[in-house]
């Protein structure tokens, strides 16, 4: 399997946790966004060696965290040289609430690749949208560009639903696919 990242800021666990369940779908490592919305030097090494890049972000206000701007903003050195160009990227958000406006997120996510000249993998699973459903199916929220994944305000990160976490982990397996097949 190639080299790939889960990039991500997380400010209460859950994002992190959905991270760790995308990175194990992925067989990725895992880059913290800290909270002052920087990352390990080594991490740029990490970056540039990637095959695939997932970012992750929760969303906050609508959009993503300003830590998470803060490293969109720092990739502009990157951007400059094109040391992503043609890199598989994907990604994915969490909100208390089940619509949060977390597409605003994905865009945010998905542009940032774009700018970078990347390849962006959509989701790939039906959603979970019949009477029967519940919140520990597949894809229960219906996303399509990436991972969404809703976790009360008031519930721990241990509390995300199993449907959620398995979507994580099926998308990061998707995008490992992907960025093997791209990269050979």
């Amino acid at each position: 399997m190639g080299k790939n990242v889960v990039v991500y800021f997380s400010g209460y666990g859950h994002t992190r946790r959905v991270a760790e369940s995308v990175a194990a779908g992925a067989g990725a490592s895992l880059i913290a966004i800290d909270d002052e919305g920087n990352v390990p030097e080594t991490a740029w090494e990490q970056l540039a060696a990637a095959d695939a890049i997932i970012f992750g972000a929760p969303t906050y206000m609508g959009s993503v965290p300003w830590q998470f701007k803060k490293f969109a903003d720092a990739t502009s050195k990157v951007w400059y040289t094109r040391g992503w160009q043609d890199k598989v990227f994907g990604g994915f958000t969490n909100s208390a609430s089940f619509n949060g406006d977390k597409q605003v997120t994905l865009i945010t996510l998905q542009t940032l690749a774009s700018q970078h000249g990347g390849i962006w993998v959509s989701l790939g699973l039906m959603p979970s949208s019949t009477k029967a459903a519940t919140r520990n199916d597949v894809n229960s929220l219906g996303g399509s560009v990436g991972v969404l994944v809703q976790s009360p305000s008031d519930a721990s990160a241990e509390e995300i639903s199993a449907g959620d976490l398995e979507t994580a982990k099926l998308y990061g397996a998707r995008v490992a696919a992907v960025a093997q097949r791209w990269h050979g």
